[in-house]
């Protein structure tokens, strides 16, 4: 911080944390603020960016180690920008590397099961995002979240001057739940969205700007990326990694699904990662979804068959359509060209924007599950 002159300091400073939603609504606020005329910069888990600059940080995770992320906002105030959006994680936040940062703003998408093979238990976990918030000017947190009343006595408790504001979606004025209603009919991004509505108004931002940059909000690579095909599927790729995560997106999907047709799910759950969440995600997509496919997701030095075991756990013995299918190329190509009929969904979650797997615990192999999903589409 000192070898770089304390750039945070000359920045205002938005931090977004939470178990899910984070890089949406990290994107959505940067998308406010370069709407609003703002000098913004994004940092994000699929980019980052200085205005309409993608930039190569050379990171490989969300939150960067603490020295290359001060030269990183070095070069951000260098090159004139005022404000920083930046999606922080709890091993960010507990690894101290985001240390000496005070956000002008801290978002708390929610918390859910999640890292607890990190942090050892749901209290850690909570106790780590919650002590990000607490040193923000204004934290702006999810009142309908099961996490809100600790969350809110952690901060109180803790921090003497930190600005404490619920957001939801049902607290919202008519005109800007018609705006995100219409914006995001799926229904889970509309939280998201109510905390970019209230981040906004905290940042002294005009609400008619605010609603009409919502309505020119692009989609997150990734995040329910369609993949456009002429055999009539609707076909997506989600990022969705943990048991909310998968619900809602399923149950975003089941909402589209017409009657007689079917829901496919593709999915499985990391290697060397919280063990725990395995048999509840395989219960999650037997309830939700009318055929699975298990298969791997980064199993690192683990069996991808074990996983699925584990992931079977969760499932009920007379489900009758559930596949195991290690390969996550044959898993995606079965999915399409032999469960798959006109008019049927198919979500691929897990991967998202990632463009590579790791399968062996060591190396990083290339990889996209939407151009996976395109080759299995044209058949090669």
């Amino acid at each position: 911080m000192i070898w770089y002159g304390f750039p945070a300091r000359r920045l205002t400073i938005i931090g977004v944390t939470g178990t899910d939603g984070k890089t949406t609504t990290a994107t959505m606020v940067y998308h406010v603020l370069k709407h609003a005329g703002k000098k913004v910069a994004l940092i994000s888990t699929v980019s980052a960016y200085m205005g309409d600059e993608e930039i190569d940080t050379g990171f490989h995770v969300t939150t960067p180690e603490q020295f290359p992320f001060q030269r990183l906002l070095r070069r951000i105030v260098n090159s004139g920008h005022t404000h920083v959006v930046l999606e922080v994680t709890s091993h960010g936040i507990a690894q101290h590397r985001i240390f000496g940062i005070r956000p002008t703003i801290a978002i708390l998408t929610n918390i859910t099961h999640e890292h607890l093979d990190y942090h050892g238990s749901y209290a850690a976990y909570l106790k780590t995002k919650a002590r990000f918030l607490s040193r923000a000017k204004t934290a702006i947190i999810n009142h309908d979240d099961s996490s809100f009343d600790e969350v809110k006595a952690y901060i109180k408790k803790h921090s003497w001057n930190t600005r404490i504001v619920p957001y939801a979606y049902r607290l919202l004025d008519a005109q800007s739940k018609r705006i995100v209603l219409d914006r995001f009919p799926e229904g889970y991004n509309r939280q998201n969205g109510a905390a970019v509505i209230t981040a906004a108004e905290y940042l002294h931002l005009p609400l008619a700007q605010t609603l009409d940059a919502i309505k020119r909000f692009p989609s997150v690579l990734g995040r329910m990326q369609e993949v456009p095909n002429t055999r009539g599927l609707t076909l997506i790729v989600d990022f969705a990694h943990t048991p909310n995560a998968l619900e809602h997106a399923l149950k975003a999907l089941r909402g589209g699904v017409k009657s007689g047709k079917k829901l496919i799910a593709v999915c499985g759950a990391a290697g060397l990662r919280d063990a725990m969440k395995r048999p509840m995600m395989g219960k999650i997509a037997a309830e939700l979804a009318d055929e699975i496919v298990f298969t791997a997701e980064d199993p690192r030095i683990e069996d991808v068959n074990v996983i699925i075991r584990q992931m079977k756990e969760g499932v009920r013995e007379n489900h009758g359509h559930v596949h195991e299918l290690a390969d996550r190329r044959t898993a995606i190509r079965f999915a399409i060209q032999t469960l798959a009929r006109p008019g049927d969904t198919i979500g691929i979650f897990g991967k998202g924007h990632e463009t590579s797997m790791n399968l062996d615990g060591k190396h990083e192999v290339p990889w996209s599950d939407a151009e996976e999903a395109r080759l299995a589409l044209e058949g090669i």
